[in-house]
Protein backbone atom coordinates (compact mmCIF):
# COMPACT_ATOMS: atom_id res chain seq x y z
CA UNK A 1 0.00 0.00 0.00
CA UNK A 2 2.57 2.20 0.70
CA UNK A 3 4.16 1.63 -2.42
CA UNK A 4 1.02 2.49 -4.21
CA UNK A 5 0.68 5.37 -2.45
CA UNK A 6 4.14 6.74 -3.19
CA UNK A 7 4.28 5.86 -6.73
CA UNK A 8 1.03 8.02 -7.04
CA UNK A 9 2.48 11.35 -5.09
CA UNK A 10 -0.44 10.40 -2.51
CA UNK A 11 1.75 9.06 0.77
CA UNK A 12 1.08 12.47 2.25
CA UNK A 13 -2.50 11.87 2.90
CA UNK A 14 -1.58 8.96 5.49
CA UNK A 15 1.46 9.85 7.36
CA UNK A 16 -0.22 13.52 8.10
CA UNK A 17 1.65 15.77 5.85
CA UNK A 18 -1.41 16.74 3.56
CA UNK A 19 -3.73 17.89 6.20
CA UNK A 20 -7.25 19.06 5.68
CA UNK A 21 -6.94 22.78 5.15
CA UNK A 22 -9.25 24.86 6.16
CA UNK A 23 -13.46 25.18 5.03
CA UNK A 24 -12.56 28.34 3.47
CA UNK A 25 -9.40 27.33 1.72
CA UNK A 26 -9.43 26.92 -2.31
CA UNK A 27 -7.66 23.72 -1.88
CA UNK A 28 -10.07 22.23 -0.23
CA UNK A 29 -12.23 20.69 -3.25
CA UNK A 30 -9.12 18.99 -4.89
CA UNK A 31 -8.16 17.83 -1.04
CA UNK A 32 -11.41 16.05 -0.59
CA UNK A 33 -11.32 14.03 -3.95
CA UNK A 34 -7.54 13.32 -3.31
CA UNK A 35 -8.73 12.25 0.25
CA UNK A 36 -11.62 10.11 -1.25
CA UNK A 37 -9.34 8.14 -3.62
CA UNK A 38 -6.89 7.41 -0.93
CA UNK A 39 -10.01 5.70 1.10
CA UNK A 40 -11.54 4.01 -2.11
CA UNK A 41 -7.77 2.17 -2.17
CA UNK A 42 -7.67 0.96 1.40
CA UNK A 43 -11.26 -0.06 1.66
CA UNK A 44 -10.51 -2.20 -1.58
CA UNK A 45 -7.19 -3.76 0.12
CA UNK A 46 -8.34 -5.16 3.43
CA UNK A 47 -10.28 -7.72 4.35
CA UNK A 48 -14.45 -7.73 4.28
CA UNK A 49 -14.41 -7.94 8.67
CA UNK A 50 -12.10 -5.06 8.54
CA UNK A 51 -13.87 -3.11 6.02
CA UNK A 52 -17.35 -3.11 8.13
CA UNK A 53 -15.41 -1.09 10.93
CA UNK A 54 -14.10 1.37 8.22
CA UNK A 55 -16.84 2.06 6.04
CA UNK A 56 -18.20 5.29 7.73
CA UNK A 57 -14.73 6.78 8.04
CA UNK A 58 -13.64 10.35 6.11
CA UNK A 59 -10.48 11.02 6.62
CA UNK A 60 -7.46 8.68 5.29
CA UNK A 61 -5.22 9.51 8.02
CA UNK A 62 -7.33 8.05 10.35
CA UNK A 63 -8.20 5.24 9.03
CA UNK A 64 -4.06 4.49 8.42
CA UNK A 65 -3.37 5.13 12.11
CA UNK A 66 -6.35 3.01 13.52
CA UNK A 67 -5.09 0.48 11.39
CA UNK A 68 -1.74 1.02 12.31
CA UNK A 69 -2.81 0.41 16.36
CA UNK A 70 -4.37 -2.49 15.94
CA UNK A 71 -2.01 -4.21 13.07
CA UNK A 72 1.21 -2.79 12.75
CA UNK A 73 2.96 -4.49 16.06
CA UNK A 74 6.19 -6.33 16.46
CA UNK A 75 5.06 -9.60 17.87
CA UNK A 76 7.76 -11.33 19.59
CA UNK A 77 6.29 -15.19 18.84
CA UNK A 78 6.41 -14.30 14.78
CA UNK A 79 9.85 -13.32 15.45
CA UNK A 80 10.75 -16.32 16.99
CA UNK A 81 8.76 -19.00 14.43
CA UNK A 82 10.59 -16.88 11.44
CA UNK A 83 14.10 -17.86 13.75
CA UNK A 84 13.43 -21.13 14.14
CA UNK A 85 12.15 -21.47 10.18
CA UNK A 86 15.59 -20.18 9.16
CA UNK A 87 17.20 -22.45 11.31
CA UNK A 88 15.51 -25.60 10.27
CA UNK A 89 15.43 -24.58 6.22
CA UNK A 90 17.11 -27.33 4.62
CA UNK A 91 17.45 -27.56 0.68
CA UNK A 92 16.53 -31.32 0.57
CA UNK A 93 15.14 -32.09 -3.02
CA UNK A 94 14.59 -28.68 -4.17
CA UNK A 95 16.68 -26.46 -6.55
CA UNK A 96 18.94 -24.06 -5.34
CA UNK A 97 17.10 -21.42 -7.09
CA UNK A 98 13.61 -22.61 -4.96
CA UNK A 99 15.96 -22.87 -1.35
CA UNK A 100 17.31 -19.48 -1.49
CA UNK A 101 13.69 -17.80 -2.72
CA UNK A 102 12.37 -19.31 0.57
CA UNK A 103 15.16 -18.39 2.69
CA UNK A 104 14.97 -14.77 1.21
CA UNK A 105 11.45 -14.87 1.89
CA UNK A 106 12.03 -15.32 5.51
CA UNK A 107 14.56 -12.66 5.86
CA UNK A 108 12.82 -9.90 4.04
CA UNK A 109 10.07 -10.61 6.72
CA UNK A 110 12.13 -10.44 9.69
CA UNK A 111 13.85 -7.21 8.06
CA UNK A 112 10.60 -5.74 8.32
CA UNK A 113 9.57 -6.29 12.01
CA UNK A 114 13.55 -5.60 12.89
CA UNK A 115 14.55 -2.39 11.94
CA UNK A 116 17.71 -1.60 11.17
CA UNK A 117 20.52 1.03 11.41
CA UNK A 118 20.56 3.25 8.62
CA UNK A 119 22.99 5.35 9.45
CA UNK A 120 26.44 6.21 7.23
CA UNK A 121 28.46 5.82 10.61
CA UNK A 122 31.20 2.65 11.48
CA UNK A 123 28.95 1.16 13.93
CA UNK A 124 26.08 1.26 11.35
CA UNK A 125 28.27 -0.62 8.68
CA UNK A 126 29.48 -3.31 11.14
CA UNK A 127 26.11 -4.49 12.09
CA UNK A 128 25.62 -4.34 8.43
CA UNK A 129 28.54 -6.53 7.92
CA UNK A 130 27.78 -9.08 10.52
CA UNK A 131 24.17 -9.34 9.04
CA UNK A 132 25.17 -10.30 5.55
CA UNK A 133 27.59 -12.83 7.33
CA UNK A 134 24.99 -14.36 9.51
CA UNK A 135 23.11 -14.66 6.10
CA UNK A 136 25.70 -16.39 4.56
CA UNK A 137 26.08 -18.87 7.11
CA UNK A 138 22.49 -19.96 6.92
CA UNK A 139 22.54 -20.12 3.37
CA UNK A 140 25.35 -22.26 3.25
CA UNK A 141 24.04 -24.77 6.53
CA UNK A 142 21.02 -24.99 4.45
CA UNK A 143 23.15 -26.81 1.27
CA UNK A 144 22.90 -30.46 0.71
CA UNK A 145 26.00 -32.50 1.83
CA UNK A 146 26.59 -32.93 -1.73
CA UNK A 147 27.97 -29.37 -2.11
CA UNK A 148 30.69 -29.82 0.55
CA UNK A 149 33.19 -28.72 -1.74
CA UNK A 150 31.89 -25.73 -3.05
CA UNK A 151 31.15 -25.16 0.73
CA UNK A 152 34.57 -25.11 1.83
CA UNK A 153 35.68 -22.95 -1.38
CA UNK A 154 33.52 -20.58 -0.25
CA UNK A 155 34.37 -20.51 3.63
CA UNK A 156 38.37 -20.19 2.51
CA UNK A 157 37.72 -17.21 0.56
CA UNK A 158 38.71 -13.64 2.13
CA UNK A 159 37.34 -11.49 2.49
CA UNK A 160 33.67 -13.80 2.77
CA UNK A 161 31.70 -12.92 -0.33
CA UNK A 162 27.97 -11.63 0.16
CA UNK A 163 24.95 -14.03 -0.29
CA UNK A 164 24.11 -13.19 -4.33
CA UNK A 165 27.77 -14.21 -4.94
CA UNK A 166 28.00 -17.27 -2.59
CA UNK A 167 23.98 -18.33 -4.47
CA UNK A 168 26.18 -17.25 -7.98
CA UNK A 169 28.92 -19.95 -6.93
CA UNK A 170 26.98 -22.66 -5.78
CA UNK A 171 23.99 -22.23 -8.69
CA UNK A 172 27.09 -22.47 -11.80
CA UNK A 173 28.22 -26.07 -9.99
CA UNK A 174 24.23 -27.54 -9.89
CA UNK A 175 24.03 -26.24 -13.67
CA UNK A 176 27.35 -28.06 -14.65
CA UNK A 177 26.35 -31.62 -12.49
CA UNK A 178 23.20 -31.03 -14.34
CA UNK A 179 25.08 -31.53 -17.83
CA UNK A 180 27.40 -33.88 -16.46
CA UNK A 181 24.36 -36.06 -15.00
CA UNK A 182 22.94 -35.92 -18.58
CA UNK A 183 26.33 -36.68 -19.82
CA UNK A 184 26.33 -39.87 -18.37
CA UNK A 185 22.50 -41.09 -18.72
CA UNK A 186 23.37 -40.78 -23.00
CA UNK A 187 26.42 -42.82 -22.62
CA UNK A 188 25.11 -45.43 -19.81
CA UNK A 189 23.62 -47.94 -22.47
CA UNK A 190 27.35 -47.92 -24.33
CA UNK A 191 29.48 -48.07 -21.02
CA UNK A 192 27.23 -50.99 -20.05
CA UNK A 193 27.88 -52.82 -23.62
CA UNK A 194 31.20 -52.68 -23.62
CA UNK A 195 31.17 -53.44 -19.47
CA UNK A 196 29.26 -56.61 -20.29
CA UNK A 197 31.52 -57.32 -23.62
CA UNK A 198 34.52 -57.08 -21.30
CA UNK A 199 33.30 -59.45 -18.74
CA UNK A 200 32.14 -62.16 -21.03
CA UNK A 201 35.19 -62.21 -22.92
CA UNK A 202 37.17 -62.85 -19.84
CA UNK A 203 35.18 -66.11 -18.68
CA UNK A 204 34.25 -67.09 -22.05
CA UNK A 205 36.20 -68.23 -24.64
CA UNK A 206 35.77 -70.63 -28.24
CA UNK A 207 37.19 -74.07 -28.15
CA UNK A 208 37.29 -73.65 -32.28
CA UNK A 209 38.41 -70.72 -33.21
CA UNK A 210 40.18 -69.80 -29.80
CA UNK A 211 38.95 -65.99 -29.97
CA UNK A 212 37.27 -64.86 -26.36
CA UNK A 213 33.65 -63.84 -25.85
CA UNK A 214 31.85 -66.56 -27.73
CA UNK A 215 30.93 -70.29 -27.17
CA UNK A 216 31.72 -72.57 -30.26
CA UNK A 217 28.07 -73.48 -30.71
CA UNK A 218 28.07 -69.77 -31.64
CA UNK A 219 30.76 -69.30 -33.30
CA UNK A 220 30.33 -67.20 -36.89
CA UNK A 221 33.19 -69.64 -38.60
CA UNK A 222 30.88 -72.17 -38.01
CA UNK A 223 27.65 -70.89 -38.12
CA UNK A 224 28.41 -68.03 -41.17
CA UNK A 225 28.60 -64.28 -40.22
CA UNK A 226 25.07 -62.31 -39.72
CA UNK A 227 23.88 -59.70 -42.20
CA UNK A 228 25.45 -55.80 -41.89
CA UNK A 229 29.35 -58.20 -40.88
CA UNK A 230 31.53 -57.33 -43.58
CA UNK A 231 32.32 -61.16 -43.97
CA UNK A 232 28.46 -61.78 -44.73
CA UNK A 233 28.78 -61.45 -48.38
CA UNK A 234 31.40 -64.39 -48.40
CA UNK A 235 30.37 -66.25 -45.57
CA UNK A 236 26.52 -65.74 -45.43
CA UNK A 237 24.49 -66.84 -42.33
CA UNK A 238 22.23 -70.01 -43.06
CA UNK A 239 18.62 -69.22 -42.62
CA UNK A 240 17.44 -71.02 -39.33
CA UNK A 241 20.83 -71.54 -38.29
CA UNK A 242 20.74 -68.30 -35.62
CA UNK A 243 19.17 -69.41 -32.25
CA UNK A 244 18.43 -72.54 -33.15
CA UNK A 245 20.34 -75.69 -31.89
CA UNK A 246 20.85 -78.57 -33.46
CA UNK A 247 22.77 -82.07 -33.04
CA UNK A 248 26.28 -82.21 -34.47
CA UNK A 249 27.62 -84.26 -36.81
CA UNK A 250 31.99 -84.73 -37.15
CA UNK A 251 32.75 -83.59 -40.59
CA UNK A 252 35.50 -84.72 -42.70
CA UNK A 253 38.15 -82.62 -41.29
CA UNK A 254 36.68 -83.77 -37.64
CA UNK A 255 35.14 -80.39 -36.70
CA UNK A 256 31.33 -80.21 -35.39
CA UNK A 257 29.45 -78.50 -37.90
CA UNK A 258 25.51 -77.68 -39.35
CA UNK A 259 23.92 -79.80 -41.58
CA UNK A 260 23.13 -76.06 -43.36
CA UNK A 261 25.94 -74.25 -41.72
CA UNK A 262 29.73 -73.73 -43.31
CA UNK A 263 32.52 -75.08 -41.90
CA UNK A 264 36.14 -73.89 -41.45
CA UNK A 265 38.95 -76.31 -41.21
CA UNK A 266 42.41 -75.81 -39.14
CA UNK A 267 43.66 -73.70 -42.05
CA UNK A 268 40.90 -71.31 -41.60
CA UNK A 269 39.33 -72.35 -44.92
CA UNK A 270 35.72 -72.16 -44.84
CA UNK A 271 33.70 -74.39 -47.07
CA UNK A 272 29.74 -75.01 -47.42
CA UNK A 273 28.25 -78.29 -47.07
CA UNK A 274 27.68 -78.47 -50.71
CA UNK A 275 31.49 -77.93 -51.41
CA UNK A 276 32.48 -80.54 -49.05
CA UNK A 277 30.42 -83.35 -50.65
CA UNK A 278 32.01 -82.27 -53.84
CA UNK A 279 35.74 -82.88 -52.07
CA UNK A 280 34.96 -86.04 -50.86
CA UNK A 281 33.48 -87.28 -54.27
CA UNK A 282 36.63 -86.40 -55.45
CA UNK A 283 38.71 -87.90 -53.20
CA UNK A 284 36.62 -91.14 -53.47
CA UNK A 285 37.26 -90.97 -57.34
CA UNK A 286 40.45 -90.51 -56.80
CA UNK A 287 40.89 -93.41 -54.13
CA UNK A 288 39.07 -95.84 -57.03
CA UNK A 289 41.36 -94.81 -59.77
CA UNK A 290 44.41 -95.16 -57.55
CA UNK A 291 43.32 -98.84 -56.60
CA UNK A 292 41.96 -100.00 -59.86
CA UNK A 293 45.84 -98.34 -61.21
CA UNK A 294 47.45 -100.65 -58.50
CA UNK A 295 45.34 -103.83 -59.53
CA UNK A 296 46.64 -102.73 -63.03
CA UNK A 297 50.17 -102.40 -62.42
CA UNK A 298 49.91 -105.79 -60.31
CA UNK A 299 48.32 -107.63 -62.98
CA UNK A 300 51.14 -106.56 -65.66
CA UNK A 301 54.21 -107.93 -63.98
CA UNK A 302 53.04 -110.91 -65.85
CA UNK A 303 52.94 -109.39 -69.04
CA UNK A 304 56.43 -108.66 -69.21
CA UNK A 305 57.13 -111.74 -71.16
CA UNK A 306 53.71 -112.54 -72.83
CA UNK A 307 54.07 -116.11 -74.44
CA UNK A 308 51.71 -116.45 -77.44
CA UNK A 309 48.74 -118.67 -76.88
CA UNK A 310 48.46 -121.31 -79.16
CA UNK A 311 44.82 -121.57 -79.26
CA UNK A 312 44.06 -118.41 -81.43
CA UNK A 313 46.48 -115.41 -82.98
CA UNK A 314 46.53 -112.37 -81.22
CA UNK A 315 45.97 -113.81 -77.93
CA UNK A 316 48.60 -114.12 -74.89
CA UNK A 317 47.84 -117.13 -72.48
CA UNK A 318 48.03 -116.33 -68.78
CA UNK A 319 48.29 -117.94 -65.44
CA UNK A 320 44.71 -116.81 -65.10
CA UNK A 321 43.17 -116.82 -68.54
CA UNK A 322 43.70 -115.21 -71.60
CA UNK A 323 44.47 -111.26 -72.47
CA UNK A 324 43.37 -110.23 -76.29
CA UNK A 325 46.12 -107.99 -78.09
CA UNK A 326 43.96 -105.15 -79.58
CA UNK A 327 44.63 -103.66 -82.85
CA UNK A 328 45.46 -100.05 -81.33
CA UNK A 329 48.30 -102.12 -79.17
CA UNK A 330 46.41 -102.30 -76.18
CA UNK A 331 45.93 -105.22 -73.60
Amino acid sequence: MKIALHAKNKLGFIDGTYRKPAANSPSLYQWERCNAVVLSWIFSSVSKEIFCGLVYAKDAYSVWEDLKERFDKICGSRIYVIHRDIVRLSQGSSTISVYFSKLKQLWDELSSMVTSPSCECLASRSYVEYEQQQRLIQFLMGLNDSYGPIRSQILLLSPLPSVSQAYSLVSQEESHRQVMTFQTITDAPTTAFYSSSFKQSGSIKCEHCSMPGHMKENCFRLIGYPPGHKLHKRFPQTKGTKGISRTPRVSAHNTISDASATTTDASGVTFTPAQYAQILQLLENSTDKQEHSANLAGTSTGLQNPQPCPASTGSVCLPNGTLDWEDNGDW
